[in-house]
């Protein structure tokens, strides 16, 4: 809803009664566009599992292996609280958008500034998403017999301008974010697979690769950057409303219990990847983990595919919160049918220019966390419940939203400092060391050389040609 014209409802009574509200969204609004909340958990597990867990591995690089595991716990823990908070913000204010909530919160200024965040986060998740998909897909095409390396038409831009075309752009021109609830399902299901692969490598091949010095240090001065990472993989609320308007008859009560299975779910999914990726690669974990693994390994060739298809699936969710900020700022909350797809067609044309120049993941995801997923995640729930609630500054969202405040501002402004000063090295493209036999003597393993060739024809990862 834009800012002019914007109707808010009254404030809510005591937050104590808030399970037992009725739903922010009138009935006659969401008629006909009503989901499962099976189809709700999906939407955000999907939502949070996207381009970010791609880079959860680096995260414990940067961190340290311990501190990232607490680190990633804690993040996971802050999510699950700001997503239940959003909602309960919005029962005490009468809203049902984020715009709104802030909007009725801090006035014009506060909704100015949460807009350009709320486009922001998932604009920049539409780039990742096709980085991601230029990369992985690119390397799939070039394990066909007989495919020339360096065609033309399975180079990462070409691949990233057919994706869209061909499916991004159909899929993002739905008007009903329910629609997605199945395709949601798939692509959990395939981040599923994708997962299992990594463990399956990290028996495989992680014992062939050498572990850096520093491996199992417990904490490294890069913990900020760290946060940021995990803050981008985790953030779902700039679509929350979105889903939980969804929802057949939305309460508080209801969103919190699908928001605690999502977040278990993603968590456990989140801390598996990460340590089977780090276990598998330790100091040379990039920004993309599926750039540490060799070309001509054909269980990573399925597993690229297979999140290529992810992000593929989870990109039209992103669109659908960029269109709304949109429409709630420049249209009083509607898109006509030719507004909705010009307005569809140049986002997704601009995201598509920008990621076919851009190629470094990892400087993506460390920028984006520190400037808009830590405000969105950590201060600016925070700051709406606090100037909200009438509870007692002992209740226990209150001390939480206190601790959370701070520390989201350190994130942000730290964490940008030090992905500006100090950049991911991009091996963009360009094979490991360990990929090529005739360097494995770098490894400072036992075996004898004719046993380490025996080991890399078994997995499939001899010197690509």
């Amino acid at each position: 809803m834009g800012y002019q014209g914007q109707k808010t409802r009254g404030v809510i009574a005591p937050q104590n009664d808030l399970d037992d509200k009725e739903s922010l969204i009138s009935e006659h609004k969401n008629k006909g566009k009503t989901c499962r909340q099976s189809a709700a958990v999906f939407n955000v597990v999907n939502s949070i599992i996207g381009s970010g867990i791609i880079g959860l591995p680096y995260s414990m690089k940067q961190a340290g292996f311990p501190l990232g595991i607490l680190l990633l716990f804690w993040v996971s823990y802050v999510t699950d609280f700001s997503l239940v908070l959003l909602i309960k913000g919005g029962a005490l204010s009468g809203t049902d958008t984020y715009q709104s909530l802030v909007n009725k919160t801090f006035g014009f200024p506060g909704y100015l500034l949460l807009s350009v965040l709320q486009f922001l986060y998932p604009f920049i998740a539409m780039i990742s998403y096709n980085i991601i998909t230029g990369d992985t897909l690119s390397k799939v095409f070039q394990r066909i017999p007989g495919v020339d390396p360096e065609n033309l038409f399975i180079g990462r831009r070409f691949i990233i301008v057919l994706s869209t075309v061909a499916f991004t752009l159909p899929l993002s021109l739905a008007k009903d974010i329910a629609k997605l609830g199945k395709i949601s399902l798939i692509s959990t299901v395939l981040t599923t697979l994708i997962l299992g692969i990594v463990m399956a490598r990290v028996i495989s091949l992680g014992p062939h690769i050498p572990k850096t010095e520093d491996a199992w240090v417990f904490a490294k001065p890069n913990a900020i950057q760290a946060v940021g990472v995990m803050s981008f993989a985790f953030i779902c609320h700039h679509n929350c409303f979105l889903v939980y308007g969804s929802l057949e008859e939305p309460t508080v009560a209801q969103w919190s219990c699908i928001i605690h299975v999502s977040t278990l779910v993603s968590v456990l999914i989140s801390i598996l990847f990460a340590t089977c990726g780090y276990l598998t690669f330790t100091g040379f974990t990039q920004g993309d983990l599926f750039e540490n693994y060799c070309r001509n390994d054909d269980l990573v060739t399925f597993g690229r595919f297979c999140y290529g298809v992810t992000v593929i699936l989870t990109y039209p969710i992103e669109c659908f919160v960029t269109r709304e900020v949109i429409a709630s700022v420049f249209f009083g909350g509607n898109l006509s049918s030719v507004f909705h797809i010009i307005v569809t067609v140049v986002l997704i044309t601009v995201a598509t220019l920008v990621s076919s120049v851009i190629d470094c993941l990892g400087t993506v995801l460390e920028l984006s966390g520190a400037l808009c997923a830590a405000p969105l995640i950590f201060i600016i729930p925070s700051a709406c419940y606090l100037k909200l609630s009438e509870e007692p500054r002992t209740h226990s969202d209150k001390i939480m939203s206190c601790v959370m405040l701070p520390i989201g501002a350190v994130v942000m402004v730290v964490g940008f400092i030090m992905a500006v000063t100090n950049p991911q090295d991009c091996t963009h493209g360009q094979e490991m060391f360990y990929c090529f036999p005739d360097n494995f003597s770098l490894t400072n393993t036992s075996v004898s050389d004719f046993q380490l060739t025996t080991q890399l024809s078994i997995l499939n990862i001899s010197v690509f040609q």
